[in-house]
């Protein structure tokens, strides 16, 4: 698997399949899961009014609609409490449940944003480490499953910190 970052808008992006940083309600909000429902257009909320919701740490797929992407994958992240409270395993959890619901669709490259890290508070850091941790072990145990992760950052600060990750490893 092709581990690789990106800075710039998620939604422009033309891979099979792009993760969406949810809430629970999966009905849209603010940051990125506000920008991508509104550039799928008005089907994406249809679509996900039928999924019922999605819990913390999971994620369900839909269609891309109006997006260049087949699929978005609306994963729930965690809100950050201190960090005693789970919020690691939480987050890995959306990355690795992720590319599982990616794989299970075959989808052969996914785009991630940096689930957490806007309102949900993630420390940012922290976040990127989790991330990449994660799609790198779940490369390592599904090497065909998927061909390319491309870690989206919009902040020119965020892609900063992927390029350090990646570098360093």
């Amino acid at each position: 698997m092709i581990l690789r970052y990106w800075r710039g808008d998620i939604t422009t992006l033309v891979v099979d399949a792009i993760v969406n940083a949810a809430n629970e309600a999966l009905l849209g909000g603010g940051g990125v899961d506000g920008a991508i429902h509104g550039a799928a257009g008005p089907g994406l909320l249809d679509e996900c009014r039928g999924l019922g919701g999605c819990a913390t740490g999971e994620a369900k797929p839909t269609g891309g609609h109006d997006l260049p992407a087949r699929w978005v994958i609306h994963a729930v992240g965690p809100e950050w409490k201190g960090g005693a409270h789970g919020e690691a395993d939480q987050l890995a959890s959306c990355y690795r449940r992720s590319l599982e619901v990616a794989a299970d669709l075959g989808a052969c490259s996914v785009a991630f944003p940096a689930i957490s890290t806007g309102v949900y508070g993630y420390p940012k850091e922290a976040a990127a480490r989790i991330a990449v941790d994660t799609v790198r072990a779940f490369g390592d145990h599904h090497p065909d499953a998927i061909d390319e992760v491309v870690l989206v950052a919009f902040f020119a600060v965020d892609h900063a910190r992927y390029e350090d990750l990646l570098a360093a490893d």
